[in-house]
């Protein structure tokens, strides 16, 4: 049986963003050009009467909301068989939605990630060429930017996903198999949860629907009953590789964070403690819940803080330097934690650092380092 992270990575390679063999690949674009056509069609039509009051939500959310929705294809330069010639082929296709006016589309890293060129295709079939603004793999999120068209783009309005609660209703919308434009309805099964990033960095906090997602709805919103994203979806859990009601979003409010970073530098900013810290392995070999602090760097703020690292004695023995178990109010149990926690913070912050130190408690002060290599776009 597989497990559920395995699961998740399964699906990431073969589903997160939809790969087919190119024939396919060629067809559903050509269905999905139609459907759009249909999509467009259909948003005219006036709602019958007799519906429920849910029912009529439900279309008017998607008619007001699918507009904002694009298909995104990720082409890649190939080698040919026994031959130096490259070519560039669509590769896979996934969805993602217009932020805003000025040609910003939000989607998962996944679904561009190793593209060569990017194609938007919006929902009155225009196509446009994209480039990437901004990717933050450890959380399977992308900014990518297109010329936006005379007859403009219709943003989608970012709501809040903090004040979510299990029960609630939610919409997905994207092109699952490259149907574009495709709706379907559930609710918030579970909150926080934690999935696995392309890196295989864990994400926390995500949001839990039966709302269906399959291939090719990575990127896509889930919206509220007002029509407003409250998360990205991105992942599911399934062994055949089509939806079984357990589908993941990435909550709005932590892609919010993100944004002004990946505009502004192409990356998320993480800073820094100037230190070297062991895998989880080994620190799960040795039995111990923490950081173990392998090196400290030269110059750095954590050795102007006085931390110390490993050190080996004359007899060869290794003797522990320090193991931080806290950072602030965030407890760290491995260096996953220590990296989520430092990602709460900003160069120049002052946080207090708790560690265990040869069987003594002892507590730091360290002012964050920014990246050497920050600059701004």
């Amino acid at each position: 049986m597989h497990s559920l992270q395995s699961s998740m990575r399964w699906l990431r390679a073969h589903s997160g963003h939809m790969r087919l063999p190119r024939p396919v690949l060629g067809a559903l674009l050509v269905v999905g050009a139609l459907l759009l056509h249909v999509a467009v069609a259909a948003a005219e039509q006036p709602i019958p009467a007799g519906l429920t009051s849910d029912e009529q939500n439900t279309i008017r959310v998607f008619r007001e909301a699918s507009r904002s929705v694009v298909f995104i294809v990720n082409h890649q330069r190939i080698r040919q068989p026994f031959s130096s010639t490259e070519v560039e082929r669509a590769v896979g296709t996934g969805s993602g939605f217009i932020l805003s006016e000025d040609g910003t589309i939000l989607t998962n890293a996944h679904v561009v990630e190793g593209a060569s060129s990017v194609t938007v295709i919006l929902a009155d079939r225009t196509q446009l060429s994209a480039k990437p603004i901004g990717i933050a793999p450890d959380k399977d999120v992308a900014l990518i930017q297109v010329q936006p068209p005379a007859q403009g783009l219709t943003p989608l309005k970012l709501g809040d996903s903090d004040g979510l609660i299990v029960g609630q209703k939610v919409m997905a919308i994207g092109n699952p198999f490259g149907l574009d434009h495709t709706l379907t309805v559930g609710v918030i099964s579970a909150l926080n949860r934690e999935t696995e990033a392309p890196t295989g960095r864990k994400i926390r906090g995500v949001i839990q629907t039966d709302a269906a997602i399959n291939p090719g709805n990575s990127g896509g919103p889930l919206l509220n009953s007002s029509g407003k994203v409250i998360g990205m979806n991105s992942a599911i859990v399934s062994q055949s590789g089509g939806s079984v009601g357990i589908g993941f979003a990435i909550p709005v409010n932590m892609i919010r964070k993100l944004i002004p970073q990946l505009r502004k530098y192409g990356r998320v900013v993480r800073p820094l403690l100037g230190i070297l810290v062991a895998n989880n392995e080994f620190a799960d070999t040795l039995g111990i819940s923490g950081c173990i602090v392998m090196q400290v760097l030269p110059n750095s703020v954590a050795q102007k803080a006085g931390l110390r690292g490993i050190l080996r004695g004359a007899d060869g023995s290794v003797l522990l330097g320090d193991v931080i178990y806290k950072l602030d109010d965030f407890p760290l149990n491995n260096s996953d934690d220590l990296l989520n926690a430092l990602e709460q913070f900003s160069p120049g912050d002052t946080v207090t650092l708790h560690t265990h130190y040869r069987g003594a408690e002892r507590t730091y002060r360290v002012q964050l380092a920014a990246p050497p290599d920050l600059h701004s776009r």
